[in-house]
């Protein structure tokens, strides 16, 4: 009896819960696993979604504001005049070398489509054939307060061409006149022209939603826009029109042409 106790103590069977093998999972417990996994990844994916959309807006609010600071340097250069409205050399070529010649900022990343542009030269005007999603404020509402007769939008245009360039000192509300904004991927207009053929711009060229809603064109969320100081932020539709056109650089004329949605 004391030999078979001793060899007991020494090779202990254990117990069927202390034996070691292989562990596995039910077919029930791998199916609360998947379900928890797949709540979780219906959870997060949302926030990942606003994340990456939020991302695409900021990078976009610092291109535009690119050439909020292009502008501003080059008005210091040109005795506080704005760029001359002119064809071919647009904007975009004119603030060419203010803007390091990256025609790369030229594109929100929120375009999935590449944005259109009407210059096809690439050669001699890299800037204007640049695959664009920004306007630059036409400033109507300056040449029709100098007196300008307004027949037709093409005697008017050919006006603005031929005008001298319009100075910084006549924007009254420099900190809140756009001076760049979004437009729609398919348009390809250089000018935000408020007066266009009854103001076509408002609804066919300006786009105000690209970011944080529904998707362009959806009268939600909002859109980036640089400022005639220098400055860009976000503004939500239709902030930029409604209840004051932004667009204008006449203090009274962002009332007066303001748009009502």
């Amino acid at each position: 009896m004391k030999i078979a106790t001793c060899k007991q103590l020494a090779s202990p069977e254990l117990p069927k819960y202390e034996r070691r093998g292989t562990v596995a999972f039910t077919l029930i417990e791998l199916l609360v696993v998947i379900a928890i996994i797949s709540i979780l990844a219906a959870m997060l994916l949302p926030a990942l979604q606003r994340a990456q959309w939020a991302g695409k807006r900021i990078a976009c609010l610092s291109n535009i504001r690119q050439f909020g600071i292009a502008l501003r340097l080059y008005i210091d250069d040109n005795h506080g005049q704005f760029p001359r409205r002119s064809y071919p050399g647009r904007w975009p070529q004119q603030l060419y070398n203010y803007y390091a010649q990256n025609t790369n900022l030229f594109r929100c990343p929120s375009d999935v489509r590449s944005p259109v542009t009407y210059e096809t030269d690439s050669i001699h005007y890299p800037g204007d054939a640049a695959p664009r999603s920004y306007i630059i404020n036409g400033c109507n509402d300056y040449f029709i307060d100098t007196g300008t007769p307004f027949r037709d939008w093409t005697s008017f245009e050919n006006l603005m061409f031929t005008a001298n360039a319009m100075k910084e000192n006549v924007v009254q509300l420099p900190s809140s006149t756009i001076a760049f904004g979004e437009k729609l991927t398919s348009a390809g207009d250089y000018y935000m022209d408020i007066l266009e053929d009854g103001g076509n711009d408002f609804t066919g060229i300006a786009e105000q939603s690209r970011h944080d809603g529904s998707g362009p064109g959806t009268h939600s969320g909002g859109s980036n826009y640089a400022f005639m100081d220098g400055s860009a932020r976000f503004l939500k539709f239709p902030t930029s029109l409604d209840p004051l056109n932004l667009w204008c650089v006449g203090a009274s004329n962002q009332l007066a042409y303001a748009v009502s949605y």
